[in-house]
């Protein structure tokens, strides 16, 4: 099995330091690498072992950031403005293609990560070669924002707050109420990936747990829609690559190739 070199990064940005790490195959030339969005409450290390089993099957280089105010980059104080999707795509990709010195590259998110894959491969057709999306959000269902409003109660308790905090430190009541208050607030009702999936001409793989709590097969269904496969994956969440990862790894080796 080919090696994996695991490489610590930080990005300056006009905003803050961004915290970044690659899991790189130990070949002489590689094809075109993946970076990795996170979700709502997510940072590189939530991520576990997926990018280094998606380097080995792929044998690609994979890139994974935290999202400032996330993880161990900079901290944040600002309310996320609801175009916060599309403005996370436009502001850090360029940053990470200049830090890693790469023109071309496959875009894979997890939930909201998976709408900034697609606003990335929007924004940036010439160099995103294909967009992958894992239990991605494509407009606001109500089933949605009744999974965070579960989850909201759960929070309130300290030890489910405390848990969140081992990954965020400090930064964690500011993650929770970036990912809670922007999606329950009324001006959110109308958002939706339409506009960037009609800009959106590379190939789709878009991945989705049977039993998601936070979005139907709809979303699925809308971001794929005559770009690319749906896979759906029975008795499964929100979270199919920490659910089933050589399942999810196998899919995406298959699309890609």
């Amino acid at each position: 099995m080919t090696g994996i070199v695991e490489t610590e990064h930080w990005i300056e940005s006009a905003a803050g330091r961004l915290y970044a790490k690659s899991w790189t195959p130990d070949a002489e030339t590689l094809p075109e690498p993946v970076i990795l969005f996170h979700d709502s409450l997510g940072c590189v290390t939530l991520w576990r072992d997926f990018p280094e089993q998606l380097a080995h099957s792929l044998g690609r280089r994979v890139i994974a950031y935290d999202r400032l105010g996330f993880g161990r980059s900079d901290a944040r104080t600002d309310l996320l403005r609801q175009d916060f999707i599309a403005l996370e795509a436009e502001q850090a990709v360029p940053l990470l293609c200049e830090q890693f010195s790469i023109r071309e590259f496959i875009a894979c998110g997890h939930s909201v990560g998976g709408g900034m894959a697609v606003e990335t491969g929007a924004i940036f057709g010439e160099h995103c070669q294909a967009v992958i999306t894992i239990a991605a959000q494509a407009f606001v269902e109500e089933r949605t924002l009744n999974g965070i409003r579960v989850a909201q109660q759960e929070f309130a308790s300290a030890e489910t707050f405390a848990r969140l905090a081992k990954y965020h430190g400090s930064k964690t009541d500011w993650v929770l109420r970036a990912w809670i208050d922007t999606w329950l607030a009324p001006e959110r009702a109308g958002w939706t990936l339409d506009p960037a999936l009609e800009k959106l001409h590379c190939p789709v793989l878009a991945i989705h747990g049977e039993r998601d709590e936070y979005g139907s097969e709809a979303h699925p269904q809308r971001i794929a829609a005559g770009r690319g496969p749906v896979y759906i994956l029975p008795d499964t969440g929100h979270s199919p690559h920490r659910e089933h990862p050589a399942l999810i790894t196998a899919a995406i080796k298959d699309f890609l190739a």
